[in-house]
């Protein structure tokens, strides 16, 4: 697998047309991954390298993860748990018209838990602190394989689901659609990192800085 390093804002998502099973395998995966993370606020090199791929076709986004960890700290529990305050584990923020409301946010640990957030609002300007762990993506997908010194994950995200969300203004895309987001990592071994695969310039702690995403822009 070869990997590429991000230094645009624009995190590319490439059509593919073959077959993508989601089993935390990544043999088959045939995209270029982008990466490593660095730490979210400051941009410095993280402790343990994470590597991110994504493609996409007529029905469905998909998301590859490789991260080194040499102590995997997590568990398997109920979906919707709140993993994100004990677990590794990796996400991804999308918000395609990047108003900062209305978007989502999906995490998988290294034992396949999983959840779906939808962030209605985060800002006092539409009223404070909104989100909804009720929230489901109907099709999600979310399956992660472990090994000694390592775990990677694969998310499927059905476009259809994520149309339904109201106020979100998700619809199906196109190549040169481009969505606001970004991909994140939680990493709690000897030394607790928050990792994205772009930094955020304002230097401000905490994930949810969505006036910083990144660009995902769909390509062939």
């Amino acid at each position: 697998m070869c990997t590429i390093t991000a230094n645009s804002q624009n995190i590319i998502i490439s059509k593919t047309n073959e077959k993508i099973s989601i089993d935390g395998d990544l043999s088959d995966w045939k995209k270029p991954f982008q990466g490593p993370f660095v730490i979210h606020n400051s941009g410095e090199k993280a402790t343990q390298n994470t590597f991110v791929s994504l493609s996409w076709n007529e029905e469905n986004l998909y998301i590859a993860y490789r991260s080194e960890d040499s102590k995997i700290v997590g568990s398997n529990q109920p979906k919707d748990s709140q993993i994100f305050n004990t677990d590794d584990l990796v996400e991804i923020f999308i918000d395609p018209d990047g108003d900062g409301q209305n978007y989502i946010e999906i995490g998988v640990n290294a034992f396949s838990t999983h959840y779906d957030m939808l962030l209605k609002c985060i800002s006092p300007d539409c009223g404070g602190w909104n989100t909804s762990m009720d929230f489901n993506i109907e099709g999600l997908e979310a399956v992660s394989k472990t090994t000694n010194e390592s775990f990677c994950a694969e998310i499927k995200i059905p476009f259809t689901s994520l149309e339904k969300i109201e106020n979100g203004n998700f619809s199906k895309p196109k190549t040169g659609t481009k969505w606001k987001g970004n991909l994140f990592r939680i990493d709690y071994g000897t030394t607790t990192e928050y990792l994205a695969l772009h930094p955020y310039k304002s230097l401000e702690f905490g994930f949810h800085q969505p006036q910083e995403f990144a660009t995902f822009e769909f390509m062939e």
